[in-house]
């Protein structure tokens, strides 16, 4: 199955929408305007509600982020100190992330087994980056997962 993540680019926070394999609206993906850190929410497009939150954690040497799926702490991700090829540690799930990060070719992996894999769009207005996940039921957590790489990598540039 496959998600596509597309930023909206004239909005006032980070915003993502995010559509199936045919198109369709899924979740969006709205960040608090003030805040301390990053916080953003991920809501389920059918229902409104909110499925998900990732939320920065302060006062790190290193950029971490706290995820929860339906107000249960998921864990958390945290870019690890490189000179040049960024790297991340995710403490959840058994999985781990592998590729260039800063270009969006990566994998999420569980073990030996691809998880999901995640690329950038090209040639489109504003980022957009599809994410084709091997088992649906981890749907959900493979998009918190990828929305948290982008924002820290976003935030944290270096």
């Amino acid at each position: 199955m496959k998600l596509l993540i597309k930023q909206r680019v004239f909005a006032w926070s980070d915003t993502y929408d995010v559509y199936d394999e045919f198109g369709e609206p899924k979740y969006f993906v709205k960040a608090e305007v003030f805040s301390f850190g990053h916080v953003l929410h991920i809501y389920s497009h059918a229902s409104g509600e909110e499925v998900g939150e990732i939320r920065e954690k302060l006062f790190k040497f290193l950029p971490t982020a706290q995820i929860s799926v339906r107000g249960e702490i998921l864990g958390t991700i945290k870019k690890e100190f490189t000179f040049f090829v960024p790297k991340f540690t995710i403490d959840y799930n058994g999985w781990q992330v592998e590729g260039d990060f800063l270009g969006w070719e990566y994998e999420v992996r569980g073990g030996e087994t691809t998880v999901a894999s995640i690329s950038k769009v090209l040639f489109t207005f504003g980022d957009t980056y599809e994410i084709d996940i091997a088992n649906p039921q981890d749907e959900l957590d493979v998009l918190m997962t990828v929305i948290t790489i982008d924002m820290i990598n976003c935030s944290h540039d270096g």
